[in-house]
């Protein structure tokens, strides 16, 4: 009698189906996070508002929002490979981080408006070569490098002059500020709003040759 053996099949340890990462886009973030805190602090620059503590609302949006959630923004932008992404949001988390360091002191020490001025003009001069690396993102984004360094350099010369503030030049500063935070909102808006609904909703404005409608809907050049 012969026996009868079932043969069985070899054990395989199962093949695992790999799961692509999808990486959101960091961009609205950052943005919006510039846009809040340059706002806020815009509005005081202006003199609109003039309570005595009203900076303190913008020194809490400069170490949270403005200052580490854009920073984290930047360093995801890294990851992505996308050099200018990563060099614009780290570099202002960081201009609003050393904002939240520097205010307070300044208050309490006064006399520094030279040191003042050539630490807003210098981040003028940076703003304004990003704004020539801009020209190959988006007009929304150009716009606001543009409208940031015009900030900056008027912010700057309102710190070297004299006297009692608020000086003109800064109060013109401060709604050019303004400006700058509402496009900021709108590149903002206009990045996560466009990625939800998969197609472009709200225009940032296409620059450089053979941008797809896809690539003009974030900030990365090609």
């Amino acid at each position: 009698m012969n026996d009868q053996r079932t043969s069985r099949p070899s054990e395989q340890p199962h093949a695992r189906t790999p799961h692509p990462a999808v990486a959101g886009d960091p961009a609205p973030l950052g943005l919006a996070g510039f846009a809040l805190t340059t706002l806020l602090l815009s509005v005081i620059n202006t003199n609109l508002l003039k309570e005595s503590a009203a900076v303190i609302p913008v020194l809490a949006l400069a170490l949270f929002y403005g200052g580490l959630a854009q920073f984290a923004a930047g360093l995801f932008e890294f990851r992505r490979g996308n050099t200018f992404g990563a060099t614009a949001f780290v570099s202002y988390g960081a201009f609003w981080l050393s904002y939240w360091w520097l205010a307070p002191r300044l208050e309490i020490a006064g006399g520094a408006h030279n040191a003042l001025g050539l630490f807003l003009l210098g981040w003028g001069i940076f703003t304004a070569f990003m704004a020539v690396a801009a020209l190959r993102v988006n007009l929304a984004v150009l716009a606001v490098l543009v409208l940031l360094t015009i900030t900056y350099v008027l912010l700057a010369v309102g710190a070297f002059q004299t006297g009692a503030p608020p000086h003109t030049v800064t109060q013109v500063g401060g709604w050019f500020g303004i400006a700058t935070g509402l496009v900021a909102w709108y590149a903002s808006a206009a990045t996560v709003i466009n990625d939800t609904h998969g197609r472009p909703v709200l225009p940032v404005g296409p620059r450089g040759p053979n941008r797809t409608s896809e690539a003009v809907a974030g900030i990365e050049p090609t």
